[in-house]
């Protein structure tokens, strides 16, 4: 039997099918081997090939840990930080407002882009009071709605990605200082950005295939094709039209549809940029599934030097964390937990739900820890799918 598994859980004895990864990152000269000493395990370890193929027909398995079951019942009531009368509202206390605003965003934002679609105008009498909750829920927690947004379905990627993008917006807003009401006008921005897909077929939408150069084409027409509905509509500003227009846009003028270098972009359109990427790279698509919210900021470190204004992003990740909410982590206790929202105190201490112990490999009763205020630390980041986890009911969604 074959299964894929994270390099940092294979043992000597396993037999190698295949690296995930490219082939100048590996460290032997072979595609398919045995792991047959603690040198050549290391070796493999410290390359960058992040995963492999085993088969453990010709090889050892890797020792599954239980299926972490958690009983809900466990979830009602968690023991709060000390640290929640530094927000204006806990995570977990915003959690049920912010999945109000989820079901009415659902409607609102579908049925405003589905009259687009019938090739109707665009009407945004309803979008407007939609993107003011969206701003009263992220001005009294941005997790939580943040959190709830990416775990959007391939289905309903198109409409809830506007959303997502909006409670970004909001957030990256404030963290930067920007005025009250301008930062209200961000959030209808994000929430109108990506009207010019509507005009672009399903079809080609949520192909799951390589798209042909002529349907690439067509989707990259979106932002001028919103920007021409957003015109002719009174209730838009320009900021809005502003970053539908170029959120596409790149700092290095790789970007589309005009090219733009950074000089040439407004803050506002940069700001779009990254909260756009952010919210795609963490959803599951039609054509791919999303990286957790911590790789996702990694991955976008790598590449801000092109793609994102260096300022924008620094403050971007100030504002969602380098382990933003929804990562899974170990701490140095041996405890599996999930980040549920940021500390005022630093990057490297979010606040965490802790629910399991690998020492034991059992559940334990899930309380919330204030890294900013415990001896612990995180020791790694872990994916869920090799704990059989599902973060769902764990973060109370």
């Amino acid at each position: 039997m074959r299964k894929k598994i994270p390099v940092k859980r294979a043992i000597v004895g396993m037999y190698v099918h295949q690296l995930c990864g490219n082939w100048v990152d590996s460290p032997f000269w072979k595609p398919s081997f045995k792991l047959s000493s603690t040198k050549e395990l290391k070796s493999l370890q410290s390359s960058n090939i992040r995963d492999i193929w085993i088969d453990t027909n010709k090889g050892k398995d890797i020792d599954e840990p239980e299926k972490v079951n958690i009983d809900a019942s466990l979830l009602v009531k968690v023991s709060q930080p000390d640290s929640c009368t530094e927000h204006s509202a806990c995570f977990e206390e915003e959690l049920e407002n912010a999945r109000r605003i989820q079901t009415k965003a659902a409607t609102v934002v579908t049925s405003m882009f589905n009259e687009v679609r019938m090739g109707n105008a665009l009407q945004t009498e309803n979008a407007i009071p939609l993107a003011n909750e969206i701003y009263l829920s992220v001005v009294r927690n941005p997790s939580a709605l943040i959190s709830l947004t990416r775990l959007k379905t391939k289905d309903d990627y198109t409409y809830m990605h506007s959303v997502a993008v909006c409670a970004l917006m909001i957030a990256l807003g404030r963290k930067m200082g920007v005025d009250e009401d301008t930062v209200k006008s961000l959030g209808m921005a994000g929430l109108l950005h990506d009207v010019g897909k509507m005009v672009i077929p399903d079809l080609i939408l949520n192909k799951p295939g390589k798209l042909t150069d002529e349907e690439f084409g067509l989707i990259k027409s979106h932002p001028e094709r919103g920007w021409e509905m957003l015109k002719e509509s009174e209730d838009v500003d320009d900021i809005a039209r502003d970053v539908c227009l170029h959120h596409h846009e790149r700092v290095d003028g790789t970007g589309y549809p005009e090219k733009l270098t950074g000089d040439n972009l407004s803050l506002f359109a940069k700001m779009g940029a990254v909260c756009d990427v952010y919210d795609a790279i963490t959803s599951n698509r039609s054509y791919k599934d999303g990286w957790s919210p911590a790789e996702s900021i990694r991955k976008m470190a790598s590449w801000k030097n092109g793609h994102f204004d260096e300022k924008v992003f620094n403050a971007f990740v100030s504002t969602v964390g380098i382990y933003p909410a929804g990562t899974l982590i170990k701490l140095s206790s041996g405890r599996l937990g999930v980040v549920t929202d940021q500390s005022n105190q630093g990057l490297l201490k979010p606040i965490v739900k802790v629910f399991y112990s690998t020492t034991t490999m059992s559940n334990i009763p899930p309380k919330i820890l204030n890294l900013a205020k415990s001896s612990e630390t995180i020791t790694s980041l872990e994916d869920p799918a090799t704990w059989n986890i599902d973060l769902k009911p764990i973060n109370g969604f």
